[in-house]
């Protein structure tokens, strides 16, 4: 793993701890069993309402209605995203949906990171290989014309010299002369 990985790697787990800790906050704060309900017009208060998931908490006229299950989002009609809240009276609405837009958005963003420079690595990796072959080729190419240039400089050069007697053991008649 390089550098980049590692970082990706690390900020991911960093993200999943916080939402780990958020959903673990949030189990703590349901200490109470809630009770079978009819309507959940019955709460007066933020805490007791959203203690129940069917229950929705509007800020706006401080009370406490049924979620609409036929939307995702409960509509203006029902209360403002900003006012509205549902599962802990601290969090709204909008600051939960630009969180999980977030989260999301980041999770996906570091997927597609990871999945990139993977597949990156694998092509830098195969790439210098046949470079390296083809580079390879080439060095074997250039020392075996370099040996035979190297052999027929030698056969030259020993012809020049038993033409000049330069050779020892020679029989060549201008062979040197040797002192008795």
């Amino acid at each position: 793993m390089n550098k980049t990985e590692r970082g990706i790697m690390r900020s991911m787990l960093v993200v999943v701890a916080v939402a780990c800790i958020l959903v673990s906050r949030a189990d703590c704060h349901t200490s109470t069993t809630p009770t079978p309900l009819n309507s959940c017009k019955a709460f007066s208060t933020c805490d007791s309402c959203v203690q129940h998931p069917k229950c929705l908490w509007c800020m706006t006229n401080y009370t406490c209605t049924d979620y609409p299950v036929s939307y995702i989002l409960p509509p203006p009609a029902v209360c403002k995203l900003s006012q509205a809240r549902w599962g802990m009276c601290w969090v709204n609405f909008e600051a939960l949906i630009i969180a999980m837009a977030v989260l999301g958005g980041t999770i996906i963003i570091s997927i597609t990171v990871c999945c990139c420079c993977c597949c990156c690595c694998k092509k830098h990796q195969s790439g210098p290989d046949r470079d390296e072959e083809r580079f390879a080729r080439r060095r074997e190419e250039i020392r075996q014309r370099a040996d035979e240039r190297k052999v027929e400089r030698k056969v030259r050069h020993d012809d020049i010299r038993k033409k000049y007697g330069l050779v020892p053991d020679s029989d060549h008649p201008y062979s040197k002369f040797e002192n008795e």
